[in-house]
């Protein structure tokens, strides 16, 4: 079971176990918000509910800026593992714009690509192929893609994650 932590201003951090999310809590150092009651995990004296959302107690700043870096996983992830040209499995990455023409390593220049795509591309251009794509890639947005260690977003963790609304 995972935890979704929260700073004191409920903004969401991170992503833990629920060993680490119960030794804050029970260190002081965090709330529960939401928990699973009817699963429960026992020590020699007490018995607690798994936390699914803990309030840390003091302020933590929320490191670098709002950007969510690149990764591979990451690409794969917001292309949904299909591939940008065929729309069959993706299990690698190709550069739009290649590497070798000055392409960088851009959520704007990186697609998830099936490895038969992938060899026919090459280091061409998709002009000089013909191909085109079907939606053009940026950077993916959303509470859920700053949260260090959410793969997974669980349902508990919805109202937590949503995004506050200007008044």
């Amino acid at each position: 079971m995972r935890t979704l932590v929260l700073n004191a201003g409920y903004e969401p951090l991170a992503v833990v176990s629920f060993k680490r999310a119960l030794i804050l809590v029970l260190n002081n150092k965090a709330t529960v918000l939401a928990g699973a009651p009817d699963r429960q995990v026992h020590s020699a004296r007490q018995e607690f509910a798994l936390p699914s959302v803990i309030l840390l107690q003091r302020y933590v700043r929320v490191p670098g800026s709002r950007i969510v870096p690149v990764s591979r996983r990451g690409v794969l992830r917001r292309d949904q593992y299909r591939c940008a040209y065929c729309q069959r499995s993706a299990n690698t990455i190709d550069h739009v714009q290649p590497k070798s023409r000055g392409g960088k390593d851009t959520w704007e220049n990186l697609v998830a690509c099936c490895l038969k795509c992938n060899n026919k591309k090459s280091d061409k251009t998709l002009e000089e192929l013909g191909w085109q794509l079907a939606d053009s890639p940026r950077m993916p947005t959303g509470t859920a893609w700053l949260v260090r260690g959410a793969e997974k977003i669980e349902p508990q963790w919805d109202e937590f994650l949503a995004l506050p609304t200007a008044a």
